[in-house]
């Protein structure tokens, strides 16, 4: 595998932005990290991370390298600081993560334009992050995963979390519901006949576990394809994300693209 550490000027956020980039590299003589390529572009997957994390945190708390090393597909780690994957005002980060961060990936390196091999997953406010990005662009993403997200913001605005400044990010309880930023809502929106399939785990000792039980039984009686797992005594830490990051590279449609 090679790992790219990347620093580039985002026109939407109007200052230098971050990713870390894992590509496919055909290696014989590295020890324990054999692996080949593919004729075709990888496949793609944007890995998103938490509201106290960066784009070096995957890489730092987890094996995702190692995981993906036989794989035909490409990791990117974008950090948006503690924005929720949400414009702010002028600080524009979901036009940046949904509209320029494809474009410039796919200026920059050699993966898949095909939706089919295009994926996106997260943790945390991540996890938010990719089902929002699911949600809204089913034609632009074939699976998304979310691994104990942040997925009822609204609650969580009604419940002045402080740690996530909800009203910076959000405004009001009352503005954010039925928004585009209210995932309820836009599982409501979503197209019935779409191919897009989604992941949601989460441990059952989770303070979010509560959210993603809501969540799944809104998604499913909207007809969502939702795998959904739960682990007894998980937590909120790195030790289940690098054991379902894992599980999320197993789950996605890499042999369907």
């Amino acid at each position: 595998m090679a790992l790219f550490q990347c620093s580039f000027f985002s026109e939407s956020l109007r200052i230098s932005a971050s990713m870390n980039v894992i590509l496919p590299q055909a290696c014989r003589s590295q020890i324990g990290m054999d692996s080949t390529t593919d004729a075709e572009p990888p496949a793609v997957l944007y890995l998103l991370h938490g509201i106290t994390d960066d784009h070096s945190t995957w890489l730092r708390r987890t094996s995702i390298e190692r995981y993906v090393t036989k794989l035909p597909l490409a990791v990117v780690m974008p950090a948006v600081n503690r924005s929720f994957y949400t414009d702010i005002g002028d600080d524009a980060y979901w036009t940046f993560i949904s509209e320029e961060l494809p474009q410039i990936v796919q200026s920059f390196f050699r993966v898949s334009k095909d939706w089919k091999k295009t994926f996106v997953a997260g943790l945390s406010m991540g996890g938010y992050g990719a089902f929002k990005l699911g949600l809204t662009c089913p034609d632009r993403y074939a699976a998304a995963a979310s691994l104990s997200g942040a997925l009822d913001v609204v609650s969580a605005a009604k419940a002045h979390t402080d740690i996530c400044n909800f009203d910076r990010i959000f405004g009001s309880s009352e503005a954010l519901a039925g928004s585009s930023n209210d995932l309820f809502t836009l599982i409501n929106r979503f197209p019935s006949d779409s191919e897009t399939k989604f992941y949601q785990c989460c441990g059952t000792e989770d303070f979010l576990y509560q959210d993603n039980l809501t969540f799944k039984t809104r998604a499913r009686q909207a007809g969502l394809n939702l795998t959904f797992e739960e682990h007894p005594d998980a937590v909120h830490n790195w030790d289940y994300w690098d054991q379902q990051i894992q599980r999320v590279l197993e789950w996605l449609p890499l042999g369907e693209a």
